[in-house]
């Protein structure tokens, strides 16, 4: 068969044909009387085979190694080819993402772009001081939030992600998606940096995120979220604050969040009812962090309860029981 058949049937071109005949990879077994190529049923095959090993990304000299040599390994050549490969597709998802970043940004002109870029690049910076500057630059360039929010999730330096909160924070509701996803992840840091920032927006859709955070396996998600959700008065906290104290997880700051919850009557009483069911059954060192809580709560309820703690076989927790009465009295408008 001759060249310009061959090249019609195959796809491919007489061109490479006769560059794949100089480089010794597809060498036409026979020449006509005038002097053209003549490629037999195996050459073609071969060409098939080149033409198949060039669409795995081989280079021409690859295939003629691979070729020449009937006891060639390929697996050597095929990892090679995979790291290569996912090296250019992770090339090509870091532009598609700052691309999407840009367009997000909805930049006025060629300026807004460049300066959202150079943002991008402050980002991606190795160091942290130049990541917190990106952050707060002074350009008046709005910050993609969902960048933003990929960002804080990913950041490990605190100061970087102060920065990122306080961003993300200003920018209201947005970026809260992918704040949430970042709360569902394996990842428990992923998490615990999700539930932070979530903390810091305001909204239904955050505090819905940060209410299903509340059954997070790890102490210090659950522990972030219930303070954020029980500040912004939603009862869903109640059971983690209550286990925070008894278990001398920021006690302190879960007391807090407890008295301000019963300062509304409806709650009140439910409130008492769980640090006093606690109280019960709870190790001597919790139940001195549960009379401590008591304080928090409204006087008229706390008082009774503190008075008959006084009487409390353990002494630590008598003695705390009867300096806190005696405050209510003394102070009786006061909670702690």
């Amino acid at each position: 068969m001759l060249i310009g058949e061959v090249a019609r049937r195959s796809g491919v071109s007489s061109r490479m044909l006769r560059h794949y005949d100089s480089l010794g990879l597809v060498r036409p077994t026979g020449r006509t009387v005038g002097g053209y190529r003549e490629y037999s049923d195996e050459d073609i095959r071969r060409i098939f085979h080149v033409e198949s090993l060039r669409s795995l990304g081989l280079s021409l000299r690859q295939i003629g190694r691979a070729m020449a040599d009937p006891a060639f390994e390929p697996s050597d050549l095929v990892g090679d080819l995979i790291r290569r490969t996912e090296e250019r597709l992770n090339r090509e998802q870091e532009l598609l993402d700052r691309l999407r970043a840009v367009d997000a940004s909805a930049p006025f002109g060629w300026e807004g772009v460049l300066r959202i870029v150079e943002l991008l690049r402050g980002l991606n910076s190795p160091h942290a001081a130049r990541r917190q500057q990106a952050i707060l630059s002074p350009e008046d360039v709005p910050m993609p939030t969902e960048l933003l929010a990929g960002a804080v999730l990913a950041e490990a330096d605190p100061n970087v992600a102060g920065a990122l909160r306080w961003a993300l924070a200003r920018a209201g509701g947005e970026g809260v998606a992918s704040l949430a996803s970042g709360a569902r992840s394996e990842d428990v840091d992923v998490r615990r940096r999700a539930v932070h920032a979530l903390a810091g927006i305001p909204g239904d859709e955050a505090t819905s995120a940060l209410t299903e955070a509340l059954g997070d396996p790890d102490p210090a998600v659950r522990a972030r979220a219930a303070l954020a959700v029980g500040s912004r008065g939603r009862t869903e906290a109640v059971p983690t604050l209550v286990r925070m104290v008894v278990e001398g997880t920021t006690d302190v700051e879960a007391a807090e969040v407890l008295g301000t919850l019963a300062r509304d009557a409806g709650r009140a009483d439910r409130i008492m009812g769980e640090l006093t069911g606690e109280l019960a059954t709870a190790e001597p060192a919790a139940r001195i962090r549960l009379t401590q809580a008591l304080a928090e709560m409204p006087p008229d309820l706390a008082k009774g309860v503190l008075l008959d703690l006084a009487e409390d076989d353990e002494r630590a927790v008598a003695l705390l029981a009867s300096a806190l009465a005696g405050a209510l009295v003394t102070h009786p408008d006061g909670g702690g």
